[in-house]
């Protein structure tokens, strides 16, 4: 009796032959890896997820006694815990979303030399995983805002650009993908890279307007800092949410612009490297 086939795995045979509704198959694997994800954080830990919501308060703590209290770095009228906050929330989910997918193939190597599943599965779950988070740093950036406006009566200029918080939240997602999944396919075949990458977040961090408004910044140098595509992502959050600071629709399309770019190319190169990559991992 002949035998019939009801699956065939065969290499990618040219740059573009990406098989999306494939992924879209294995959905129910992404949604177990998120939850492996979360599960796995906070493993055997004391506090366990409250660490969640521990953790934006230490850094929003540290960030306000260290730059506004002894740096003496001005926040717009913001008051100082609500400016770190706003800048950190969308940070935190960019710099997770990246380091997590930039180590896809490192760390999935075991998994991925055992078992076959599109490998866009891992990067794809991490995001989404690291969602969650941010919905819980989102929560606890409400919560303060409600408190200084009942307890300390400031007043905050909410607008209608509150509504592209989604779009903001996607795009930042695909920045972090896109160039999370170029730097895994190259650390494939130079470790160096991954050495550097914490540091080079780090770095990352205060060339963008996190810690400090644009206003901050001197004139001249202003552009250089919104040619960072995560630099308008932030200003439009912190306009969305406070009413205060800088909005460029100029600007945001750069940033849509970089998404769309670093993403094709990113899963190109991602779809070619995952043929060979067992054999330099």
């Amino acid at each position: 009796m002949e035998e019939t086939w009801t699956e065939e795995i065969s290499a990618k045979r040219n740059l573009l032959d990406i098989n999306f509704k494939e992924i879209w198959s294995y959905r129910d694997l992404i949604w177990m890896f998120v939850k492996r994800d979360i599960a796995s954080q906070y493993k055997q830990t004391v506090l366990g997820p409250i660490w969640f919501f521990v953790s934006p308060f230490m850094t929003v703590f540290m960030y306000t006694f260290v730059f506004s209290r002894i740096a003496g770095i001005q926040t717009d009228g913001i008051p100082a815990p609500i400016f770190y906050l706003t800048g950190t929330t969308l940070w935190n989910y960019f710099q997770q979303c990246f380091i997590s997918s930039s180590n896809t193939f490192v760390s999935n190597a075991g998994i991925f030399g055992k078992v076959y599943f599109p490998r866009l599965v891992s990067p794809i779950s991490t995001t989404l995983s690291n969602l969650i988070k941010l919905f819980i740093q989102l929560t606890v950036l409400v919560i303060l805002i409600v408190y200084y406006i009942l307890f300390r009566e400031h007043v905050f200029h909410f607008n209608l650009y509150l509504f592209l918080l989604p779009v903001l939240i996607l795009l930042m997602a695909g920045i972090a993908f896109g160039v999370g999944i170029i730097t895994s396919a190259i650390t494939t075949k130079y470790r160096d890279l991954q050495m550097f990458i914490s540091y080079g977040v780090s770095l990352l961090m205060y060339a963008t307007p996190v810690i400090y408004p644009v206003s901050e910044v001197p004139e001249r140098f202003r552009i250089y800092l919104m040619l960072n595509p995560i630099s308008p992502l932030i200003e439009a959050f912190r306009y969305s949410v406070l009413g205060n600071g800088t909005f460029s629709w100029l600007a945001l399309g750069y940033s849509a612009g970089f998404m769309v770019v670093v993403t094709f190319v990113g899963v190109i190169i991602f779809n070619q490297v995952e043929k060979t990559f067992m054999d330099t991992v």
